[in-house]
């Protein structure tokens, strides 16, 4: 029996090894939140949450494997990862599928591939990649290059068009140029022509957006367009109170007044089961989450890993900022789903990505600084 459980011990641990037990810990309580709210979601499709419980599965898996990963290997795969996702958004560009008016897609075998989802991960490696060196003389064409480097991939996906995959590529590669020490001047001058460009810009969008933008100032001018999904979320976000009507009592989500109410929407759902309640302690577990990333990224051994692990933290914030915003009514609708509780199997997955990239420089913390 001894002998047994020897085998199994170093078992145990090699599983253990490179695993951050609080953000292990974080991540099983938002995945296990979110298939309660997925299950009340779904109820007339259970084979979803099946579907997402394997999801889960390969998520772990890919967090393990990342987590095993020094930032210096990491780092090797910087420009490779960028450049092959810059050629894959060229050729959705050039013959993707094209799904609801959108191209987005590349089918790659017998399924679908969205590159624009890897650039979320490729695009912060890249740019951590080039500040890193460059740390010695950091100066304004270094950031301005850097600017580039964020632009291309950039654009190529708001070309899609998906506003909701750029706004997040963009926030994360803005956050590694902000951590390399872009001046404040330069950031202001930046924010003063992006609002210049605001109104060039209005005229580039598509009907569609900018009617998403112009019915989340009164909802009510359309309510059963677009406006509709702003009126039904926030209409269920209220009436979950203070405690919430209980798990599986939602009556918007059940009378299917939620639109999307598995993906995007999920939110609605758990604020209104939940409760105010319930909200605070998601907010509270999106923030040791975050927090718990910028303490990794403050002790990483190199520019590079510190860089990563910050753009990656703040992601994690920005995922969840974006869709509390949308469904609450305070920010457009874009397609940014909650993270670690919306249904989806790609997304999911460069979640867990990244958090596995925070395992691995939380592991390699002790390397020599280079």
């Amino acid at each position: 029996m001894e002998i047994a459980r020897v085998p199994l011990r170093r078992i145990v641990q090699r599983l253990a090894e490179g695993i951050d037990g609080p953000l292990l810990v974080l991540t099983l309580i938002l995945s296990a939140l979110g298939l309660a709210a997925l299950f009340s979601a779904s109820y007339d499709t259970p084979a979803r949450v099946t579907s997402q419980v394997l999801n889960l599965g390969v998520a772990f898996t890919a967090m393990w494997l990342i987590a095993q990963f020094s930032p210096q290997t990491l780092m090797r795969f910087a420009v490779p990862a960028y450049a092959i996702g810059l050629a894959l958004l060229v050729a959705v560009a050039l013959g993707g599928d094209v799904v609801n008016g959108a191209r987005r897609w590349l089918h790659v075998g017998v399924t679908r591939f969205q590159p624009s989802e890897m650039m979320k991960l490729a695009v912060p490696m890249m740019l951590a990649w080039y500040f890193h060196k460059h740390e010695s003389a950091l100066k304004f064409r270094d950031f301005a290059l850097g600017a580039i480097i964020l632009a291309v991939p950039l654009g190529l996906i708001a070309r899609q068009p998906d506003l909701g995959t750029a706004a997040l590529v963009g926030a994360t590669g803005f956050y590694v140029i902000f951590f390399a020490g872009i001046h404040w001047k330069v950031l202001a001058w930046g924010a003063a022509l992006g609002g210049a460009a605001m109104i060039p810009l209005w005229g580039m969008l598509h009907d569609y957006q900018r009617r998403r933008i112009l019915t989340l100032l009164d909802p009510t001018t359309d309510p059963l367009g677009a406006g509709y999904h702003i009126i039904q979320s926030t209409i269920a976000v209220g009436s979950g109170g203070l405690a919430g009507k209980g798990w599986l009592n939602g009556t918007q989500a059940h009378l299917e007044f939620i639109p999307e109410r598995h993906t995007d929407f999920i939110f609605a759902v758990f604020s209104e089961e939940f409760g105010l309640i319930g909200n605070t302690l998601l907010l509270i577990l999106y923030a040791l989450l975050v927090g718990r990333g910028l303490m990794i990224a403050a002790n990483a051994p190199t520019v590079f890993a510190r860089l990563l692990a910050g753009s990656i933290a703040l992601m994690f914030f920005t995922y969840a900022f974006v869709n509390m915003g949308m469904v609450s009514g305070i920010l457009p609708v874009v397609g940014v789903p909650l993270p670690f509780l919306s249904y989806g199997g790609t997304a999911l997955l460069t979640l867990f990505i990244g958090t596995g990239i925070l395992m691995g420089v939380h592991r390699h913390r002790k390397l020599v600084q280079t």
